[in-house]
């Protein structure tokens, strides 16, 4: 069913995307786990050029396309890369150890091969957030601006998935664990700071597609994100 899914994705990114170097996919559906209706599509593709405008709306299209013909999939969520961001030794951290841990390749040259093996440390649980606090700013943005049910929903889920999963980050150097689910990710983090209990049960409440009104979602952004940004600072300041 999901294999569907992948294959009719990479057939398009293939025909419409002439500098496409290769693709990756992530999350449950790799894990073999994903529910059908419940589980996103987490695509990863390298093109060999930085895209053009161009490119960028036809990879719309192709995820717009993809959400109405596969049912089965909740969304598509899709990191468009370039080679040369991958490769460069600045961004080892994030899309080495991105592509090494997390991600099948399902067409094109491997970059995984290109990385060894990445011990769990704090480098790589702050350069996976490196974005943080723009991201959430962008997701403050769009739900406020948002009148769109399906889309605010949308929304809701993939800031309260982007959230929960900085969380982990904070304790990533510290577990030792490489968290491959969301649900982990929460528990391993709640080892470390179980003061934050009811702040998960409500992102877990925005991931289900549960509808909260506008002005909580925004005040959970404003609130713990916030916290999550500055306990990043703080242990950069301890450690690094």
């Amino acid at each position: 069913m999901f294999e569907q899914a992948v294959d009719e994705l990479v057939y398009q990114l293939k025909c419409c995307i002439p500098d496409l170097h290769s693709v990756y996919i992530a999350g449950s559906i790799v894990r073999l786990e994903a529910v059908p209706g419940q589980s996103d599509l987490n695509v990863t593709i390298v093109t060999t050029n930085p895209l053009t405008s161009s490119d960028q709306a036809v990879l719309n299209s192709i995820v717009s396309r993809i959400d109405h013909q596969c049912p089965q999939i909740v969304a598509v969520q899709m990191t468009r890369l370039a080679k040369h961001e991958v490769l460069d030794i600045a961004a080892i951290f994030k899309w080495g150890f991105w592509l090494k841990h997390c991600c099948v390749c399902v067409f094109g040259d491997d970059l995984s091969s290109r990385f060894g093996c990445f011990e769990p440390s704090w480098e790589i649980g702050k350069s996976m957030n490196d974005d943080l606090s723009l991201q959430l700013n962008g997701y403050r943005r769009n739900i406020m601006a948002t009148r769109v049910v399906s889309h605010y929903l949308s929304l809701c889920r993939d800031v309260a998935q982007k959230m929960i999963w900085s969380c982990y980050s904070l304790v990533f150097h510290r577990s030792g664990k490489l968290a491959l689910s969301i649900e982990y990710a929460a528990q391993e983090f709640l080892i470390y700071y179980p003061q934050h209990k009811l702040a998960i049960e409500r992102l877990f409440m925005l991931v289900s597609g549960q509808q909260v009104p506008k002005k909580a979602v925004l005040f959970m952004i404003n609130d713990f994100g916030q916290w999550i940004v500055t306990e990043f600072d703080k242990i950069e300041r301890k450690i690094g």
